[in-house]
């Protein structure tokens, strides 16, 4: 899926998609946009920290805009745009009546592979056979447990939206981690 010709969907290596949907519950906007930071700035973060707007106060918000303005220090744009599942954890994966692996329940757009692989890793991760598998095929740049993070508090952040606030420490967790003002 990583490997597959995503110019279907968003032409010219762009990244997003031919049409918004959703994430669990939540509106996932997939506006089109050149770069993979802006998109990921632009059409995941932002989106989701206005929707939990209400649950911040002053300093984390501004901790929050910290990390929108210094992203590309952190994320880096990926060698080529990939067809993502976009909600690639356990519960998205079963095993079809032949035996063979599917996948269910998408919120598919054009990114970056990196944010697939790192949900994968969010809520207990696959088998460690999966991601030999996986590095086999596509390589990991160095740097990608730092991304991860970054990556996984989309989820993070569209869970404390759907779900409450039992998500905020988590959010929080990682918001500090790269914002050097507390």
């Amino acid at each position: 899926m990583h490997r597959a010709d995503p110019s279907e969907w968003t032409p010219g290596g762009q990244y997003g998609f031919c049409e918004s949907n959703f994430i669990g519950a939540g509106r996932q906007i997939n506006d089109i946009r050149q770069g993979w930071i802006e998109f990921f700035r632009e059409c995941r973060l932002e989106v989701q920290f206005r929707r939990a707007a209400d649950y911040f106060e002053k300093g984390e918000r501004k901790a929050m805009q910290s990390l929108l303005d210094h992203l590309d220090q952190y994320l880096a744009e990926p060698a080529f745009p990939s067809l993502l599942h976009g909600d690639l954890w356990g519960g998205n994966f079963v095993t079809g009546p032949e035996g063979y692996a599917c996948l269910i329940d998408p919120a598919v757009y054009v990114g970056n592979a990196e944010a697939d692989l790192a949900m994968t890793e969010l809520f207990g991760g696959f088998s460690p056979a999966f991601y030999d598998a996986y590095k086999e095929v596509n390589e990991i740049a160095p740097g990608y447990s730092v991304r991860r993070e970054i990556y996984n508090l989309y989820h993070l952040l569209n869970h404390l939206n759907l779900f409450g606030g039992s998500y905020f420490g988590a959010v929080m967790r990682i918001v500090r981690r790269f914002y050097g003002g507390w």
